[in-house]
């Protein structure tokens, strides 16, 4: 396909729901002005790219590449969403999950006017589930007769080009005028979006989109959104850059008492202390570091041990080590971590003991309902458990694995009870009474 002059009406594609809105008319398009004549042309080139025509005018080289990946993936024209909308349940645990949500507040604050202006505010995630919505009762309206409701899928696959599909598969800021969605119904939106990448790892954590009525958005929204985004991204680098501050301070004093090479990381690979050799800017990781892996690209043979916020590297090794972590119950909860080259403390909150008490005590692992069960005897308290389990890896780290959640398999665990009473005071958690 190398043209939208491809994209027919007849196009086989997915069930057409029965109902085709008609497109973008001329007063939702703006009259007169550059707007207009934007818009107007973009309607144009939409005509006749669908119509077959073969003196399409053409459209914008972006909308052309997105339509033809619309058209490759067997949506029609007319098609309406097939993708439900997530429950309240799934919407509430990707919201927890998100790493957008600290930034939500920011987000909100630096694009208020044009949502004052009646635009609306959408944040997804990296799947492109709209996550959290902010609007004017009027703009909120139109947009729930579109399905672009809280969980709903606002991808090229699902909706067709759209702002935040789109900007989700080129990885760039996108605009999108009314007539150059592909799907009909859309075609009196319009919406500008770009995409919030994570700096420090360079993973996409979701998109920032402004929508609303074709007329309402223009082109100068893009640049608000794009700013936007560049905001979020550099609150995301700011506190990556404290965290390898912290792990710093601890590891750089364990590095340098030891002999031989070794370096600490970050999660993402940054090189927080290195000693006995010069250690590249940054190490790439595999997805499955644990304490038992005994090599690693670049570096060659190497034991790995847990740091609390990182890893502890130690080249030339044959072996690899294992820690040990004990939860000691004897009063205020402490959690003591070792390895054969250091020891670190944590004091975790009681919700955390009980946490930490029920993986302990089943080392092939929990599920989130398995927890909630387990501190609430209630297996719908998911999305609490996960808020819960997300803080706590924070803090520890490589000590802890998720799906299922447990302690690390080459962590020796073991748990420091009171002589008498309850495992912890004042707690009601069945994991906790049942022992």
């Amino acid at each position: 396909m190398g043209s939208p002059s491809d994209v027919t009406h007849d196009t086989p594609g997915r069930t057409i729901g029965g109902r085709v809105a008609r497109g973008c008319n001329d007063r939702c398009a703006g009259r007169g002005g550059v707007m207009g004549e934007d818009v107007r042309t973009a309607r144009l080139a939409r005509e006749q790219a669908l119509g077959g025509s073969d003196s399409a005018t053409a459209a914008r080289p972006e909308i052309s590449a997105s339509w033809r990946r619309v058209r490759a993936g067997g949506l029609a024209p007319g098609a309406e969403p097939e993708v439900a909308p997530l429950s309240e349940v799934e919407i509430e645990s990707r919201r927890t999950a998100s790493e957008l949500a600290p930034l939500l507040p920011s987000i909100t604050a630096s694009l208020e006017p044009v949502v004052d202006d009646g635009l609306l505010l959408v944040v997804t995630d990296t799947d492109g589930r709209v996550l959290w919505q902010r609007g004017r009762t009027g703009v909120r309206r139109l947009a729930d007769r579109l399905g672009f409701v809280a969980g709903s899928a606002w991808t090229e696959a699902n909706v067709g080009t759209n702002a935040i599909g789109t900007c989700l598969v080129v990885g760039e800021p996108v605009h999108i005028r009314g007539p150059e969605h592909y799907v009909e119904s859309h075609t009196r939106w319009s919406c500008a979006a770009a995409p919030v990448h994570d700096p420090w790892t360079g993973r996409t954590l979701g998109a920032i989109d402004i929508s609303g009525p074709a007329r309402s958005v223009q082109r100068s929204v893009l640049a608000l959104v794009g700013v936007s985004a560049r905001l979020a991204e550099a609150e995301v680098r700011a506190e990556h850059s404290r965290a390898l501050d912290a792990l710093r301070a601890y590891a750089a004093p364990v590095v340098a008492r030891m002999g031989g090479r070794a370096l600490a990381v970050d999660p993402a690979g940054h090189i927080a202390a290195v000693t006995g050799f010069t250690a590249p800017d940054r190490l790439v990781l595999p997805a499955d570091l644990s304490a038992d892996s005994t090599w690693l690209p670049t570096l060659g043979a190497v034991s790995v041990e847990p740091l609390p916020g990182g890893w502890l590297v130690r080249l030339g090794a044959d072996t690899a080590t294992a820690s040990d972590l004990e939860l000691d119950l004897r009063g205020r909860p402490v959690l003591r971590v070792s390895t054969p080259s250091h020891s670190w403390e944590h004091r975790p909150s009681p919700r955390h003991a009980e946490i930490l008490l029920a993986l302990i005590g089943s080392p092939e692992g929990r599920t989130a309902a398995q927890l909630a069960e387990d501190l609430f005897a209630d297996a719908t308290r998911v999305v609490t458990v996960r808020a819960e389990m997300s803080r706590l890896r924070r803090t520890l780290g490589s000590v802890l694995e998720a799906q299922p959640y447990r302690i690390a398999p080459a962590v020796r665990a073991t748990v420091l009870l009171p002589a008498d009473g309850p495992a912890i005071a004042g707690s009601s958690a069945p994991v906790v009474s049942a022992g």
